[in-house]
């Protein structure tokens, strides 16, 4: 008996929502293929006439969910390196009032085993320093090959390498001390926690992954600190030509490391005064921790959806021909950021516009991608007449079942399914193209 159309496509739907919240779970389980199978038995025997496409979906999204399977994914957890004996080696920095520049190179020295827990100098004194194995930020001289590395001598100019961000921009700064320590121990302190980042036997050369936690920690961590500590300031002075244009603060964020670091110091009319050596002890173990919370994750959560992002990329036009509209199994990964990278990396010329997921309800999302460096400017919005309607007065007016909502700056919307969500991408695509 031939299936009326409604009931195709209701049974064609329920397979595509069923389908789309297990490639969601497959990120979390290994028993993403049998449920599958069972997802395919949604869709009816017989003549499929208008399930070629659902059959497509299903054929995409198994292929989607095998490659972003955690069996197929490499699994980084990070070491503990409490258990390793301490050296006997000594580490000389300034003494006085402490930045987390000095507090955070202290720590990052401490990591590797030639200085595990070793005992910090704190003076300012040369014939104290002298006797030091390492000297950071201080002493004015920065020489590798002796172990000195400060940056407050006339001439310097040392910059991260490369000098340029993924975006093209020049470096905003200076390397502080503690980027003097992590252009040249960093890669080895990322291997201390993630072993597994580090190349085969045989080579001396970092591997493609360490290199990339190597640079993106530098990106999302160390850079700030080198600005803050060198006075570069968060927004670029205005020309005297460009008054008009100029952009002030509109407020003061005191809630960042540098900040909490500076609140660590001794006040001036503490009583009793409190030992400041006791106190930089402190402030060296909060750089670590908030160094450990960036690096977990960029290892344990970016990394493992680069793949997975990489990949969505690449058969972009598998999802559109236009290769501007791009399908994952989840939203939940961090996509934003690797989006930009990997249109630089692929020499993608067509930039992608929206990226499409399920959420946690199962329900499937629309989203732009904005434009890089901007929080809250897309480079496609959602077409004006959809913000801010729901449901089917939504469906009426951008003439496509199922939607569900588009927030009202039009950068999210949603569609029960995902032959909706996608026609939504492409509709979306043809308005923007026209206005």
């Amino acid at each position: 008996m031939e299936m009326s159309a409604a009931l195709l496509r209701r049974h064609c739907t329920s397979a595509i929502l069923l389908s789309s919240a297990i490639v969601t779970s497959a990120v979390h389980t290994r028993s993403a293929a049998t449920s599958l199978r069972l997802a395919s038995a949604f869709i009816p025997a017989g003549p499929p006439r208008n399930s070629i496409a659902v059959h497509k979906t299903i054929t995409s999204l198994r292929t989607m969910s095998s490659s972003s399977s955690p069996s197929q994914q490499p699994s980084y957890k990070r070491s503990k390196l409490s258990h390793l004996p301490p050296s006997a080696k000594i580490i000389g920095t300034h003494s006085g009032t402490f930045q987390a520049d000095e507090a955070l190179g202290v720590w990052l020295l401490r990591q590797l085993p030639a200085y595990r827990r070793s005992t910090v100098v704190r003076s300012r004194d040369p014939a104290a320093l002298e006797g030091c194995d390492i000297v950071i930020d201080v002493g004015g001289t920065y020489d590798h090959s002796r172990l000195l590395y400060d940056h407050h001598q006339r001439g310097y100019d040392e910059r991260f390498v490369p000098k340029k961000k993924d975006g093209g921009e020049e470096r905003c700064t200076k390397l502080s001390a503690s980027g003097l320590v992590y252009r040249h121990y960093g890669r080895d302190v990322i291997s201390e926690y993630y072993p597994e980042l580090c190349a085969g036997e045989g080579t001396t050369a970092p591997s493609a992954e360490l290199e990339w936690v190597y640079n993106k920690m530098y990106d999302s961590f160390m850079e700030a600190i080198d600005a803050i500590d060198t006075g570069v300031e968060p927004i670029p002075s205005s020309t005297d030509d460009d008054k008009e244009n100029v952009i002030e603060l509109q407020y003061r964020d005191s809630t960042g490391l540098s900040s909490r670091v500076g609140r660590t110091n001794p006040r001036w009319n503490e009583t009793p005064m409190p030992d400041p050596d006791e106190r930089f002890e402190i402030a060296s173990e909060l750089c670590g921790a908030d160094f450990l919370d960036v690096l977990t994750k960029i290892v344990e959560g970016d990394l493992p959806a680069r793949t997975i992002v990489e990949g969505a990329v690449k058969s972009r036009r598998d999802c559109d021909p236009s290769g501007e509209i791009i399908c994952l199994p989840s939203g939940g990964l961090p996509w934003k950021s690797q989006v930009y990278e990997l249109e630089r990396d692929l020499d993608v010329t067509v930039p992608i516009k929206y990226v499409l997921y399920t959420d946690q309800a199962g329900m499937w999302r629309i989203q732009c991608v904005s434009v890089e460096g901007k929080a809250f400017e897309n480079r496609l919005g959602l077409p004006g007449p959809w913000r801010g309607v729901r449901d089917e007065d939504l469906s009426g007016v951008a003439n496509i079942e199922g939607c569900t909502f588009c927030h009202a700056s039009g950068f999210i919307g949603g569609n029960k399914s995902y032959e909706g969500v996608l026609e939504m991408a492409r509709e979306a695509l043809r308005v923007g193209k026209e206005e």
